[in-house]
């Protein structure tokens, strides 16, 4: 079981910025991934709640759903899929502009803490499902070193998440329901 993550105590002050090196790794890295983020965003949405069922329970239209080929086949699991993908792709396309990263992520974090109440723990476990997909599916791009740099960057993107449910008066960033 994991520690508490992101109480007030635990919670770093600030993420830990990109160097240009970096920012340059994932956009390349990601401009591959994108070209197939339908299918990409569906094998990943499927790991997700094939290894963590508990998060289905936030999807009414698939939250009954236990086989992967009708995972696939649904069109809201499909439409929830790109709109991950796309939000990656926002933050990749502005990682030049804190700001706008910062804001696009606020909003992501606020719409889920307020009208979707999902723990924040499962964009930590979203984020290591995403990294695993990406390095399965595309191994020529996301050797050892670039999987680090998007480790950093999956943290800071879930450091500014916890962010705006803090703000949002979330009051505990909690593990304990996996």
């Amino acid at each position: 079981m994991e520690k508490n993550i992101g109480e007030a105590d635990d919670r770093p002050e600030r993420a830990e910025p990109l160097s240009d090196t970096e920012r340059d790794i994932i956009q390349d890295t990601w401009g591959h991934v994108y070209k197939n983020c339908d299918d990409v965003g569906v094998s990943v949405l499927i790991r997700f709640f094939i290894n963590f069922p508990s998060a289905k329970q936030y999807f009414s239209q698939f939250q009954d759903l236990d086989d992967p080929e009708e995972m696939e086949r649904s069109s809201q699991l499909r439409q929830h899929a790109r709109r991950v993908m796309n939000a990656i792709n926002s933050v990749v396309d502005n990682l030049h502009d804190p700001e706008k990263v910062s804001s696009v992520l606020a909003l992501v974090g606020k719409a889920h803490a307020l009208k979707h109440k999902v723990e924040p723990m499962y964009f930590k476990i979203l984020s290591g499902v995403m990294l695993e997909v990406l390095s399965e599916d595309f191994p020529e791009f996301f050797t050892a070193e670039v999987q680090l740099v998007w480790t950093k960057l999956m943290a800071a993107l879930y450091w500014h998440v916890t962010g705006a449910y803090t703000e949002a008066g979330w009051l505990q960033v909690s593990s304990s329901a996996v």
